[in-house]
């Protein structure tokens, strides 16, 4: 019997892995024409490549793929975390230091939320760390107007269902009331779109700050507004088998946010 099944890997899968863009960006830019496969434009990502192959992308040779690698990123409120915004909004992408190559954000934080961003070269580890089953809890301090009842927190405590969403059981401690505002500390699992925000507005608070201060082992610390720090090397082998204390090299100082510019991987 002959095994009929392509060798290698999906053209997609490859320019995610090489830092070149996601699988679905990788599609978009092959439909666009922008993709070649041994002197050949390809228009459908329905094709295997091997490492015999050779590829280029806006008439550049792909690389070999590098290793994996991972990024402490601080965002600031008002910053999209997407690589193009149909609004025109500044992104995450547009601030990031000019020698960061290509990268891809693992989740999201929404245009006023800020604090930790971890960010990865490599499409595999922001699809394995994105998932709910990975089990990693997500920290946040989350400033309200006015003040909240414990016997309201207890339903967020219980988990609730907004719109239709059901929201999984949050980890909730009421910390400190400040003049008109109150401070608390939420940790959650999941993280579905404006979760945070939605239950809270769902038993009669508004959220306005939501700083996130961690994200499974790693931590915001002391990382400033705009600053990068890299994981080592051996930490992120560590890290993808959940390893739960790494340490940091800082590849340089906070950034300040330069004039917009295309993000790195796109056309200008």
């Amino acid at each position: 019997m002959t095994d009929n099944t392509p060798q290698g890997d999906r053209i997609a899968k490859v320019l995610s892995r090489a830092g070149i863009a996601s699988r679905r960006e990788a599609e978009r830019m092959i439909a666009e024409g922008r993709v070649k496969v041994n002197g050949k434009t390809i228009n459908s990502p329905a094709l295997n490549v091997t490492p015999s192959d050779k590829v280029i992308v806006d008439g550049k040779p792909v690389r070999e793929p590098e290793p994996p690698r991972i990024w402490l990123y601080h965002k600031p409120a008002g910053l999209v975390t997407t690589e193009r915004d149909e609004k025109d909004r500044e992104t995450v992408f547009d601030t990031l230091p000019d020698d960061l190559p290509r990268v891809m954000s693992i989740g999201r934080l929404d245009l006023n939320s800020e604090g930790l961003l971890l960010l990865t070269n490599d499409g595999g580890v922001k699809r394995k760390l994105e998932l709910p089953s990975t089990g990693w809890l997500r920290r946040y301090r989350v400033r309200i107007n006015g003040s909240v009842s414990e016997a309201r927190l207890d339903q967020l405590r219980a988990g609730i269902e907004v719109d239709g969403t059901r929201f999984q059981p949050m980890v909730i401690t009421f910390d400190r009331q400040q003049g008109a505002n109150a401070w608390l500390t939420v940790s959650l699992r999941e993280g579905k779109n404006r979760e945070i925000r939605r239950a809270m507005e769902a038993i009669g608070v508004t959220v306005n700050r939501l700083i996130r201060v961690s994200y499974g082992p790693f931590q915001l610390g002391n990382l400033e507004p705009g600053g990068v720090e890299e994981l080592k090397q051996r930490v992120v082998r560590d890290q993808l088998g959940l390893s739960e204390k790494p340490t940091l090299t800082r590849v340089r100082k906070p950034v300040n946010r330069p004039a917009k510019s295309a993000p790195r991987g796109k056309s200008k």
